[in-house]
């Protein structure tokens, strides 16, 4: 008795400090809702006003007006969904070869994958570019899509670990009953590693969705423009409409929070199984 009362402490205390933990986490989410609901003349003030007053809900509807939101949505909706594609088919194929095949100069390419990984994507930019360029690309969303489809070193590294912890018996039963090397992996490893890959496709969701840098780059005409672009257009030489820009930026984030609220068991499981605890 005297155990599981202490026990039950215990989880009691730690869910306590986590909620608290959390809550300092929130605090720039909720300060952009409560701006995003905000006059422009209350934004700034001092102390600052968490609870708007008048709450100001036309600040949504004013600012899906001032861009054409469902024009850059639409687009945003495309890459994102194309890159994580790319990413959640070619990944996956690179790590099992990578985790259970055996074929020569295997350790020596992983080596180099793994290296990559330690390449700032500031050092790359501009080979990628002129790359992009020369094949006449530039001006259109494929530099964002395409790369997603040849493997991001960082999930083949993540869904790798995965894989190298998946029993090879499973591997030999199924080499055994005649099955090929791309059933195998296609009917019994990769639904194995499904927590790993749904992570995989998370990260790549996330990334893709709030990336500026790749519209900013490659994006030369106004008509495809990001979410992420469309939130540089509220600032000027003028001012700020930060009211305006806090309810966009309110719109970008509510997806991603409830897609990792539903996937948020699923993402927790492939990073811990992964080797990345």
């Amino acid at each position: 008795m005297e155990a599981t009362r202490k026990k039950k402490v215990s989880r009691f205390s730690t869910h306590i400090v986590l909620i608290i933990a959390s809550f300092f986490f929130m605090i720039p989410f909720i300060w952009m809702v409560s701006t995003s609901l905000k006059p422009l003349t209350q934004v700034f003030t001092f102390p600052p006003e968490w609870i708007p007053k008048p709450v100001k809900w036309s600040n949504y509807i004013d600012a899906m007006n001032y861009i054409p939101f469902f024009t850059y949505l639409k687009n945003t909706i495309i890459i994102t969904v194309l890159s994580t594609v790319g990413a959640v088919l070619s990944c996956p194929i690179v790590a099992y070869s990578f985790a259970k095949l055996k074929w020569p100069g295997r350790n020596i390419l992983f080596i180099i994958t793994i290296g990559v990984m330690m390449i700032p994507g500031q050092v790359t930019m501009i080979p990628l570019f002129l790359l992009f360029e020369k094949l006449g690309m530039v001006g259109t969303p494929y530099p964002l899509i395409l790369p997603a489809f040849f493997g991001i070193p960082f999930y083949i590294f993540l869904l790798r670990q995965f894989f190298m912890g998946l029993p090879d018996s499973l591997r030999e039963a199924a080499k055994i009953d005649g099955a090929s090397e791309f059933r195998i992996y296609w009917q019994i490893m990769l639904p194995l590693a499904k927590p790993a890959v749904l992570a995989v496709g998370l990260f790549q969701f996330m990334a893709s969705w709030t990336d500026f840098i790749g519209p900013l780059l490659y994006l030369t005409d106004s008509v495809q423009y990001t979410l992420s672009l469309g939130l540089q257009q509220f600032q000027s030489q003028k001012g700020s409409e930060w009211g305006l820009m806090m309810a966009v930026s309110t719109m970008m984030t509510i997806p991603v929070v409830i897609l990792f609220f539903f996937l948020q068991k699923t993402f927790i499981k492939g990073i811990t199984f992964s080797g990345i605890k």
